[in-house]
């Protein structure tokens, strides 16, 4: 594909298409953990990492695969990248997936992600299905990043908090204090908040677009 084709895959990704901006898809991971910045993070490469492998697999498969057994094998695709992503977690971040815990097995019904392999990664070769992967990795994480953000700052009063859950014991400072002594808002730790705070975000970006 030529550069003008990856750089408009890019921004559909990131932007124009985003799963969770536009799509409103992988909601449920999406309002669950996106409580503080690290989880969100957290979840957000854990997805990236899936898509990407993911697309590429499905890409190089894709004219071996028949119609009739397309979605079952996408499905048993993205569900080993989930078990290989899991155990990565489990390794090398455990803290963290003892917070995240069963949203990351869930990734593998994230309908954001069936929809790329079958809508994307199925029609398209491997370089052009790897970009699209990671660049609507990267814009679910970003969209996550930014509600983790929002939720934490407003329910409470930090930013990056238990940084050492996803970057180690080194990370232990890493957080922020925004407001001191702040007793915190609990509806933006809770669903309705996720909600509230998803709603602003998409107004914003509409405004943007219009912009």
């Amino acid at each position: 594909m030529s550069e003008v084709d990856h750089k408009k895959i890019a921004q559909d990704g990131i932007w124009d298409n985003n799963a969770g901006f536009v799509q409103l898809l992988g909601l449920c991971p999406l309002l669950a953990v996106s409580g503080t910045v690290v989880n969100a993070l957290g979840m957000g490469i854990a997805t990236t990492l899936v898509l990407l492998m993911s697309n590429i697999t499905i890409a190089g498969i894709r004219n071996v695969v028949r119609d009739e057994i397309r979605i079952p094998v996408f499905v048993m695709v993205i569900a080993a990248f989930v078990t290989v992503t899991q155990l990565l977690v489990q390794a090398f971040a455990f803290p963290l997936y003892q917070t995240l815990g069963l949203f990351i097995a869930l990734i593998t019904t994230n309908c954001a992600i069936i929809g790329r392999a079958e809508a994307f990664a199925a029609r398209n070769g491997m370089l052009a299905s790897a970009t699209d992967g990671l660049m609507m990795g990267l814009g679910f994480t970003l969209v996550l990043v930014l509600l983790g953000s929002m939720r934490e700052i407003i329910g409470q009063g930090t930013w990056l908090a238990d940084a050492q859950l996803l970057f180690g014991p080194a990370a232990a400072n890493w957080g922020f204090t925004i407001v001191e002594n702040y007793r915190g808002l609990l509806v933006a730790a809770l669903p309705p908040g996720a909600f509230i705070c998803l709603g602003f975000l998409i107004a914003g970006k509409n405004v943007m677009d219009r912009w």
